[in-house]
């Protein structure tokens, strides 16, 4: 079981069910098992962008994940405990997330397929 854990495709999957808890969470207005899952979420997305570092394509849309959750989580936690206020850093984490895409596809793609590595 550990070992089927540390596979990519098996985290990958695993994440998404820990993404919907805290999603679910946060719409049933459940602020502290919300935030309790911010952690494993984006640990384990952290875990799966490392694991891809090799792979261009794979590490830009994983890097855009992390930010994602990252912002997702940081909106979900300024909306229970700071008033809503949270949203410009939020915006700033996906605005980071679209920057991992934008720079694979406007650089790391074009590169590849110059040099015949694609």
């Amino acid at each position: 079981m550990a070992r089927h854990l540390l596979d990519v495709r098996s985290g990958e999957n695993f994440h998404i069910v820990l993404w919907l808890v805290k999603d679910t969470c946060w719409a049933m207005d459940l602020g502290v098992p919300a935030t309790t899952m911010v952690l494993p979420t984006i640990a384990v997305a952290v875990f799966i962008a490392w694991k891809h570092r090799h792979e261009a394509y794979e590490r830009a849309h994983a890097l855009a994940t992390v930010f994602w959750i990252s912002a997702n989580s940081t909106w979900m936690v300024g909306e229970f405990f700071f008033d809503d206020r949270l949203r410009t850093p939020a915006i700033v984490l996906f605005a980071l997330g679209m920057c991992c895409v934008l720079w694979y596809y406007m650089f790391e793609r074009a590169r590849a397929r110059r040099d015949g590595t694609e």
